[in-house]
């Protein structure tokens, strides 16, 4: 068995870029995700290591210093922060030139002849879901003889056949180990989440057909794969057992709620095990869910409205309605369940009308919390072969170099990507600067010194994100 280094490589200054979230660039407030997905092949493979570079606040330098100690290196690796982590790969065959460099992730996934054309001192992707295809290159298995991954051999790029998506998933091992094993738990933040939290997740795929949304096109499938109620039910457990500290558990599956009877059936399961949760949702959510969930311990829903256009919704294939996103939100305040609300800015069809109405609507429904994301067509989605028919990608450019923040890359005949991006900054200030919002931000940190304290720093953090974004402003203008 080969020792192994699972990396999550550094980067931008508090970039996030390896983790399982679905918008892989530095946020207005400082976020850090577990890397989920290195933990399940570090699980199977005994002698591996996950490094976690940013929350540690490693240099490539350190990092590469790690190298002589591993056989294998693997680099989870993102569209924005690629070429980057391409340097680090040099790095560390620099500083072990018998070690083994491969690279995981979406973009691999889908530019794995490209990727390796670029990176001369990778030796293979393993695309798609690599659990067990990170496992079979850590046994010394023959390259050959390895479904899903692609490699060199000599001079030519080889692409062996895809791996079919894992069916099985309560075969894998609890990440959770992993994280109490190799990782600081009190390190990762997500604003809308208690801290500390920990996260994993109950399934893989995604059934729903967002044209933009990344994971499910790329990497893990439009099909909803499950793990059982008691395989969730005893990772909870476990996970108690490991952070008897960790204010919630956050479960991150890209839609939660997408098989509406086993949410109420791990609901039910969870209620007697008396923990805090929060998870994602859809705005077609049922009260009869919302109310198990809560009656569970379900504490705060991660509901993606994106638009408050109805054609926008339909040009985004979202399966959604503005009536069925009022209706959540008053259910879920009836029932005193938090809201996340997760808007985008430059979908297609946007206009200044659009956008208009979806700042309207974010005021309208007054979630707890938002979050504004600059519409971004990553390679392997519908939303970017959309892009590129129409002629209006910007570049290729999607984060911007020096600080890995989200960088507008659309341009729309008659809105064009300065204005798409200059109205995030409007978006978030016609929400958060409402002295309906700011009465109910003075009035939790008066009940709650914790909330106190996490707000007010996150306050200082969205105050300087917000200044730099106009600083941003400025130069598109410019």
């Amino acid at each position: 068995m080969l020792r192994t280094l699972l990396l999550n490589p550094p980067s931008f200054q508090d970039f996030d870029g390896g983790a399982g979230s679905r918008y892989q660039a530095t946020r207005e407030v400082v976020s850090f995700w577990y890397p989920t997905w290195l933990c399940y092949p570090a699980g199977l493979i005994p002698e591996s290591r996950v490094v976690d570079a940013p929350p540690e606040n490693l240099s490539v330098t350190q990092v590469a210093a790690l190298a002589p100690d591993f056989d294998l290196a693997v680099l989870f690796t993102t569209s924005p922060s690629f070429h980057y982590d391409l340097e680090t790969a040099a790095r560390l065959k620099a500083a072990n030139p018998r070690l083994r460099v491969g690279m995981v992730g979406p973009h691999v996934s889908i530019l794995a002849q490209e990727s390796l054309e670029a990176g001369p001192h990778l030796d293979f992707v393993a695309r798609r879901e690599f659990d067990y295809t990170l496992l079979e290159v850590a046994q010394g298995r023959p390259y050959r003889d390895i479904l899903g991954l692609s490699y060199r051999d000599d001079c030519r790029i080889v692409h062996n056949p895809d791996r079919p998506f894992i069916e099985d998933l309560d075969a894998l091992p609890f990440v959770t180990e992993i994280y109490h094993r190799d990782l600081d738990f009190r390190r990762y933040h997500i604003p809308y989440l208690k801290h500390p939290y920990v996260s994993f997740y109950t399934g893989r795929g995604c059934p729903h057909r967002c044209v933009y949304c990344l994971w499910p096109q790329t990497f893990t499938g439009r099909r909803y794969r499950v793990r059982s109620v008691a395989n969730v039910a005893a990772e909870v457990r476990r996970t108690l057992e490991l952070f008897p500290e960790a204010a919630e558990i956050f479960f991150d599956d890209d839609t939660f709620t997408a098989d509406a009877l086993r949410a109420r059936e791990l609901a039910r399961v969870f209620r007697p095990l008396h923990f805090t949760w929060s998870t994602t949702g859809r705005v077609n959510t049922d009260y009869e869910t919302l109310k198990a969930m809560k009656e569970g311990g379900l504490r705060l829903l991660v509901v993606g409205f994106e638009s408050g256009d109805a054609q926008v919704l339909k040009n985004i294939r979202k399966g959604a309605t503005l009536e069925l996103g009022r209706r959540l939100v008053r259910w879920c305040r009836e029932l005193g369940i938090q809201v996340h609300g997760t808007f985008m800015v430059g979908l297609p069809g946007e206009t200044r009308e659009t956008l208009e109405a979806s700042m309207r609507f974010a005021c309208e429904l007054d979630p707890d919390t938002i979050q504004v994301s600059l519409a971004t067509p990553y390679p392997g989605t519908e939303f970017y072969d959309w892009c590129r028919e129409h002629g209006y990608l910007k570049g290729e450019a999607l984060v911007d170099g020096g600080t890995g923040y989200q960088q507008c890359a659309v341009d729309y005949p008659g809105l064009a990507a300065a204005e798409i991006f200059q109205s995030v900054n409007t978006f978030y200030r016609r929400f958060y600067f409402r002295p309906r919002y700011m009465a109910r931000a003075v009035a939790t940190m008066i009940k709650d010194p914790a909330e106190r304290r996490r707000l007010l720093q996150e306050g200082r953090q969205f105050l300087s994100f917000y200044f730099k974004r106009r600083q941003g402003e400025a130069a598109c203008r410019g």
